[in-house]
C-alpha cells in the first residue's frame, strides 16, 4: 500500500515550486519592463502622446564652450525622421525636453542608477574620460533617469588630432561627436522608451528605411511588448526579407501571436525560421504559460527521437531552441520525451560546441520539469 505523503515534505515542495516561479518572474522581465517600473500611468500616457520636443545642447571643450548649432541641426534632422516637432526656444510650447551634453573630456563618470541597461555599450561608462555626449530627457522638468552616451573611437582627443594634423583639438572632438550622433539611432530608442509604437511602425513600413534599421525597429518592438503591432508584423511576414527578426518581434505581441508562431514552426521549410519561431514561443510561454505553446514543440522532439542515432541526425540550432522553449513552461507531457532525449544525446560521442549547447539546454529543461527531483 502506498504511504501518504509526509506533510512536511509537501510543504517543502510547495516552497521550492514557489521559489522557482518567483525566479522565473524575476529573470523573465525584459529590459523594457524593468525600465518602466517607476513610471506612473499618467507619465506613460504623457510620453505616449508627446510630439513637440525641446532640444537643448551644451558643448564644452577644454578651452570653454563650443558652438552647439551643428549638434542641434543633427539632432533636429534625426528627430524629424520620426515626425517629431522640434523647438529650440524654451518659451515655445513643448511636451518633452531632450538634453544633450557633449564634452571634449567627459566629466560625469557615473552610470544610470536604475534600469536594466546599465551594462549596454551605449550606457554611460564611468571609466571613459575622452570625448562623449550624454543624452537625457525630462518630462515636466523631471529627469526620468533615461541616459545614453555616445563616444568617439579615440579617448585622447589631443593625440587623435595630432595624428590627423589638426590644430584645434576641441573642434576636432566636437566634429567627431556630432558624427556619432548622426549615426546613433537615438530617435528609435526614444520612441520605444516613450511607447510610441505607431512612429516605429510607420518607419518600418517606409520603403526607404534601410534593412539594418528595420531590424533594429523589430528588436525594439519585441522588447516593449507592442501588442498593437501584431497586424503590421503579420503583414510584414508575407515578405521573405527580415522574417527571422519579425518572428522575434512577434513574441512581444503576447498570446495573440501564438497561432501564427505555431504555424511558422510547424510549416516553414526553413530551419532558421522554425528555430526563431520556437524561441519566440518560449519567450511567450515564460510570460503567459498558455497551454497551446508547448505541445507542438514536444511533438517535434517525439517525432525525431526514433531516428536520432548520431549527430548527423540532429538539426542542432532548431532542436536546441525547441528544448530551451519547452523548459519555459511546465507541461506534464514534456517529461517523458525530454528524459529520452537526454539519454540519447549523452550516448552519442560528440565533443562539439553544438552538442555541448544542446546538452546544456536539455539538462536545464529536464530539471525545470522534474520538480520532484529538485526537492529530493
Amino acid at each position: 500500500m502506498k504511504s501518504s505523503p509526509d506533510p512536511q515534505s509537501l510543504a517543502n515542495k510547495k516552497v521550492v515550486i514557489l521559489a522557482l516561479v518567483l525566479v522565473n518572474l524575476c529573470f523573465g522581465v525584459s529590459v523594457a519592463d524593468a525600465r518602466r517600473t517607476h513610471l506612473t500611468p499618467e507619465q506613460q500616457s504623457q510620453l505616449a502622446k508627446a510630439n513637440s520636443v525641446l532640444v537643448k545642447v551644451l558643448a564644452l571643450t577644454e578651452k570653454g564652450p563650443a558652438d552647439s548649432a551643428p549638434f542641434i541641426e543633427t539632432i533636429t534632422t534625426r528627430l524629424q525622421e520620426l515626425n517629431y516637432t522640434v523647438v529650440t526656444d524654451p518659451a515655445q510650447p513643448h511636451d518633452i525636453e531632450f538634453k544633450v551634453k557633449c564634452e571634449e573630456r567627459k566629466t560625469v563618470t557615473g552610470t544610470s542608477t536604475t534600469g536594466g541597461d546599465v551594462d549596454l555599450s551605449d550606457a554611460p561608462d564611468r571609466l571613459w574620460k575622452g570625448p562623449a555626449c550624454l543624452l537625457t530627457y525630462f518630462l515636466e522638468q523631471r529627469d526620468l533617469d533615461w541616459k545614453k552616451e555616445v563616444r568617439t573611437s579615440f579617448q585622447d582627443a589631443a593625440q587623435a588630432a595630432q595624428k590627423a594634423n589638426v590644430d584645434n583639438v576641441g573642434q576636432y572632438a566636437m566634429t567627431h561627436l556630432n558624427q556619432r550622433l548622426a549615426d546613433y539611432d537615438f530617435p528609435l530608442l526614444l520612441s520605444a522608451e516613450w511607447g510610441q509604437v505607431d512612429r516605429l511602425l510607420q518607419l518600418l513600413e517606409d520603403p526607404k528605411t534601410k534593412k539594418l534599421r528595420k531590424a533594429k525597429i523589430l528588436s525594439l518592438l519585441s522588447e516593449i511588448h507592442a501588442e498593437e503591432a501584431l497586424p503590421k508584423l503579420t503583414k510584414l511576414l508575407e515578405s521573405t526579407d527580415l522574417q527571422a527578426e519579425t518572428i522575434n518581434a512577434l513574441a512581444g505581441a503576447g498570446i495573440d501571436s501564438i497561432p501564427l508562431l505555431i504555424d511558422f514552426f510547424e510549416t516553414s521549410n526553413q530551419s532558421t525560421i522554425r528555430a526563431e519561431a520556437a524561441k519566440a514561443l518560449g519567450n511567450v510561454a515564460a510570460k503567459s504559460s498558455d497551454p497551446r505553446i508547448i505541445p507542438p514543440l514536444v511533438r517535434y522532439v517525439s517525432t525525431i527521437l526514433p531516428g536520432l542515432k548520431s549527430s548527423a541526425d540532429i538539426d542542432f540550432p532548431l532542436l536546441t531552441e525547441v528544448v530551451w522553449a519547452i523548459g519555459k513552461s511546465r507541461w506534464e507531457g514534456s517529461f517523458k520525451p525530454m528524459g529520452k532525449l537526454q539519454e540519447k544525446i549523452w550516448l552519442i560521442f560528440d565533443t562539439s560546441k553544438e552538442m555541448a549547447d544542446l546538452r546544456e539546454a536539455t539538462s536545464w529543461t529536464y530539471k525545470q520539469l522534474d520538480l520532484d527531483g529538485h526537492v529530493s
